[in-house]
């Protein structure tokens, strides 16, 4: 029989250990895993949450990763497409890398 550390034990305090700088502080305040930008949000009603899929889908394009929305292979947006919901060729031209979308967009 194997007894494995509890939460909080060993593995826990390698896994922060390796999401530490070398210099031993933590980088721009975060801890773990965690953003220090990070806070919960509740979804309001479906037009809050179309505006989070549609955050989250143009993520890619607005962080360069890809050039269009369909172009990013690990998106929910195929998906979504198969259903009906989004056309394919949605955000097609993002010229200004997706400001319209985020928590700082002008609805």
């Amino acid at each position: 029989m194997r007894i494995l550390p509890r939460a909080g034990g060993l593995s826990n305090r390698r896994f922060h250990a390796a999401s530490q700088p070398a210099n031993g502080f933590p980088a721009k305040g975060e801890r773990g895993i965690w953003q220090r930008r990070y806070w919960e949000h509740t979804i309001r009603d479906e037009s809050d949450f179309a505006h989070h899929m549609d955050y989250i889908h143009i993520n890619p394009v607005k962080h360069g990763l890809v050039a269009r929305v369909s172009d990013w292979p690990y998106s929910s947006f195929h998906r979504m497409v198969k259903l009906g919901i989004y056309p394919e060729d949605w955000a097609g031209d993002v010229s200004n890398g997706g400001a319209d979308f985020g928590e700082r967009s002008a609805r």
